[in-house]
């Protein structure tokens, strides 16, 4: 059924908002944030100064916040008025929903009632990172934020050690020191690495580096506003992973963690760093499960 002429389509319409200058929202974002009947947003705050400085009306049309907080009490009424034939707009706080963002569990109930579900698309602080770093682009993994504890942490990062794309993380700027010290132990001090701060702000930077010369920098520097770090990809060659931990997991049934990465990689001619990281996310692995087993 086609709408009528000024209102959207009935369904959730997933709304991208600037991560920094507010004009880089799109006009189909603006025509849809003009149109629907019911908004929801992260912060109605932001929401409401972004309409403002589009000159979008609100009228009497409502706006809802929708978070992590009050998502299962709100939940609800959203799908209620998708159900009953009306648009609901939802944008997050800054970017694109869905990522890192509490729009997640709403689009799936939308799409899990089989209720229309589409997306005026648009920035991105990954994809914006991303285009600015100067490191390959042609594979990269978003990882969302680390765990908070050093420990978890590092572990986090040896498992994505020998993953053959660009690392990308958001993470917080009280805690980027400690982060990027981690990646140097866990991914090795001479990858290649940057450092986005404020993306499409006034005071927007991209500091690159070694992790070594990042992690120094950032070890006692003030840092302010929104991060996304960007690690480059190990070199573990052209053999395959599961060739890789498939020979690390045979020799560490005798060997030590160092002399099986030492046969590993000599015997596959592979840069030793990456494959000894390997084996150590591979021996604590091992243990862990022996550990649950006791």
């Amino acid at each position: 059924m086609n709408p009528p002429a000024g209102a959207l389509a009935p369904g959730l319409h997933l709304v991208a908002t600037p991560i920094g200058n507010a004009s880089d929202i799109t006009l189909r974002a603006l025509d849809v944030l003009a149109r629907a009947d019911v908004l929801a947003a992260e912060d109605t705050r932001s929401l409401k100064r972004l309409l403002e400085i589009h000159g979008i009306a609100l009228g009497d049309r409502p706006v809802l916040a929708y978070h992590d907080h009050n998502g299962a009490r709100m939940r609800p009424r959203l799908l209620a008025e998708m159900a009953a034939g009306r648009s609901v707009a939802y944008a997050s706080e800054a970017g694109t929903p869905m990522i890192s963002d509490p729009g997640f569990d709403l689009a799936r109930a939308a799409i899990a009632e089989d209720l229309p579900v589409t997306t005026a698309p648009g920035v991105s602080a990954v994809v914006t990172a991303v285009t600015l770093a100067g490191l390959p682009t042609d594979r990269f993994l978003f990882a969302g934020f680390l765990p908070n504890a050093a420990a978890a942490r590092r572990r986090a990062l040896e498992e994505l050690a020998p993953v053959p794309a660009t690392l990308v993380f958001y993470e917080s700027p009280k805690r980027l020191g400690g982060m990027l010290a981690d990646a140097v132990t866990a991914l090795g001090p001479d990858r290649d690495a940057a450092v986005c701060r404020e993306l499409t702000k006034r005071f927007e930077e991209c500091r690159r580096g070694t992790l070594t010369e990042l992690a120094g920098f950032y070890e006692n520097a003030s840092v302010k506003g929104e991060v996304v770090v960007l690690i480059d990809r190990g070199s573990l060659g052209t053999v395959s992973q599961i060739e890789i931990d498939q020979s690390l997991s045979e020799a560490l049934q005798t060997m030590s963690v160092r002399d099986a990465a030492d046969t590993v990689s000599r015997m596959l001619g592979l840069k030793r760093r990456p494959v000894y990281q390997r084996a150590m996310a591979l021996q604590q692995d091992r243990e862990d499960g022996q550990d649950e087993q006791d």
